[in-house]
């Protein structure tokens, strides 16, 4: 009888050392393998932001240019890393300098050491571009929540921004404390976001998600199944959503969703959410060119509140899109890129309204 105690206490300690070690090689060889895509840039905490930069160098314009051609700096949706621009900033890469990162607790960036609000992100992202010596003017592109974080750093240094570039960006009246219904949801998610905790630590989260994106996908539909009618509706909206991104970079978003680290950041953007509402809800329009891309599937923003954003803000509505705009219809984001560019180093604001004017009748037809 005591044998048989021994080994029910025995086999659940083994199947966890084994999971970790499983993880802990995996973390390891996922490093070695992707993380020499980009450069590691060391803050004045001592922490590191990792940085992708692709195109041109500014600084080694030719003379006659009027002026410098500015750096496009990508910022992502709450849970996304740099690896979600990846289409869209090759592009762009051909004619601009172009920057994409992992915000603080996300992809392969240290741990947050603040409040995931749009001014603290704002403040260490102008950091890492300080640090990286990556010059400005800045052409600021961000998507959802991303949105928020760009229109932040334009309110707090709007000597350094150009423009603008708001991908289906997030409502802030729609999340708490504004309004309450979603607080639930928030809730939730950040519950959800600590349990992944533990499951990755123990190589779960890497067995499922290598499983999804790499492989058969036979554990993930194991996972989904044993987590019930959420758990399916989850992998499927990630199947759908990833599978829009570029097959190679799969492999990478896997590594990043593999680790405890990444379930942090999560649960820390997810708490953060009311705090950053509050924060936006008395934002001081901005005064510079914005371009807002809003999907055929969302209510455009009605004058009112594209003023409360700024005063020169252009709503291009891109009529097949979802959510992710850059990643259904990119080649409207470029658009929007290309023409924020072109006015900052032409100064002429008639100039781009006549390509925002293209913008939207692209975008109609």
């Amino acid at each position: 009888m005591a044998r048989l105690l021994w080994l029910f206490a025995l086999v659940p300690a083994l199947l966890l050392s084994v999971g970790w070690a499983y993880q802990w090689i995996g973390e390891r060889r996922d490093r070695r393998r992707y993380l020499g895509r980009g450069r590691m840039v060391k803050l004045e905490d001592g922490r590191q932001t990792y940085v992708s930069e692709m195109g041109p160098d500014p600084r080694l314009n030719s003379a006659h240019d009027s002026a410098p051609t500015p750096t496009v700096v990508f910022e992502s949706g709450i849970a996304a890393t740099s690896q979600n621009w990846l289409q869209v900033q090759e592009q762009v890469a051909g004619y601009a300098r172009a920057v994409s990162y992992d915000r603080g607790g996300l992809g392969w960036s240290s741990a947050c050491a603040t409040a995931r609000t749009p001014t603290n992100i704002a403040r260490e992202l102008r950091q890492t571009l300080r640090q990286a010596g990556i010059p400005g003017p800045y052409v600021l592109v961000g998507h959802s929540f991303g949105g928020l974080v760009v229109r932040r750093y334009a309110a707090l240094y709007p000597g350094e921004v150009a423009g603008v570039v708001l991908v289906d960006p997030m409502r802030a009246e729609e999340w708490p404390p504004l309004n309450e219904i979603q607080r639930p949801l928030l809730e939730r998610g950040a519950r959800l976001a600590g349990y992944g905790v533990p499951v990755a630590r123990f190589g779960l989260a890497r067995l499922a998600t290598t499983s999804l994106l790499c492989r058969s996908g036979r554990a993930s539909r194991f996972f989904s199944r044993a987590a019930g009618g959420g758990g399916a509706h989850v992998m499927e909206r990630i199947t759908c959503e990833v599978g829009k991104m570029p097959r190679d970079v799969w492999p990478v978003v896997a590594a990043h969703w593999s680790t405890p680290n990444f379930y942090r950041g999560l649960r820390a953007h997810v708490r953060a959410v009311p705090a950053s509402v509050a924060e936006m809800q008395g934002a001081a329009a901005l005064d510079i060119p914005v371009v807002l891309l809003t999907p055929g599937s969302s209510e455009p923003l009605c004058r009112e509140r594209l003023r409360r954003i700024g005063s020169d803000v252009q709503q291009v509505i891109a009529r097949n899109s979802g959510h992710w705009i850059h990643l259904d219809e990119p080649e409207l984001v470029l658009e929007a890129i290309r023409g924020a560019v072109e006015q900052a180093r032409h100064g002429s604001r008639a100039q781009t309204s006549a390509q925002v004017s293209a913008l939207v009748a692209s975008a109609a037809r």
